[in-house]
């Protein structure tokens, strides 16, 4: 069983992907845990893309933190690490109202995201792992999302249809950073 079964064994929404690495599950690790989105054009601009809808209906709150890019960033926007099982698998959450302008991302505790029940939210759980192979490595990402009430879930599954396929983008730009990152790492100039 992975992690991400612990922390959300139902989802009504998923999407999964996944790239064979030619490195070591370790190299691969380190990799997924020094992930930086930001070096990637298409990422850069869809999170811009995503940002525009706030930036058009209202001035950002105080102290609002635009989606990060790195493990850390990601963090620090809202995301809560749930957990990490080095070097095989690591959890991260997200609860919010995505489908709206600014998202309405609301900070939780893991033990708090585990309890979440407030209606009209939609809780996120991403992962990565890592599995060892004759030739390397197999990265996977998966995300999954729950939603708390019915109301939620068709607001999200209107969102979802427009939004799936650039999240999709999202993970595989990550998984081939991630491989080009493992697999560069072991070359010597």
């Amino acid at each position: 069983m992975s992690l991400i079964d612990a922390w959300m064994p139902e989802a009504q929404f998923s999407e999964f992907h996944a790239v064979d690495v030619a490195a070591p599950a370790e190299r691969a690790w380190a990799a997924v845990r020094e992930l930086d989105l930001g070096r990637s054009w298409l990422v850069r601009s869809l999170f811009a893309l995503r940002s525009l809808p706030a930036l058009l209906t209202r001035r950002p709150e105080r102290g609002e933190r635009a989606l990060g890019t790195t493990m850390d960033r990601l963090l620090d926007s809202g995301f809560v690490l749930l957990q990490e099982d080095a070097p095989r698998e690591i959890v991260l959450g997200l609860v919010g109202r995505f489908w709206t302008p600014a998202g309405g991302i609301v900070r939780v505790t893991p033990g708090e995201f585990r309890a979440f029940g407030r209606p009209g939210m939609a809780m996120a759980a991403w992962n990565f792992t890592v599995q060892p192979t004759a030739g390397g490595c197999r990265v996977t990402t998966e995300t999954r999302v729950r939603c708390t009430d019915e109301h939620a879930r068709r607001s999200f599954s209107f969102y979802w249809r427009i939004v799936k396929p650039f999240s999709g983008l999202i993970r595989m730009e990550a998984l081939r950073a991630i491989r080009r990152a493992a697999e560069s790492s072991g070359r010597t100039s």
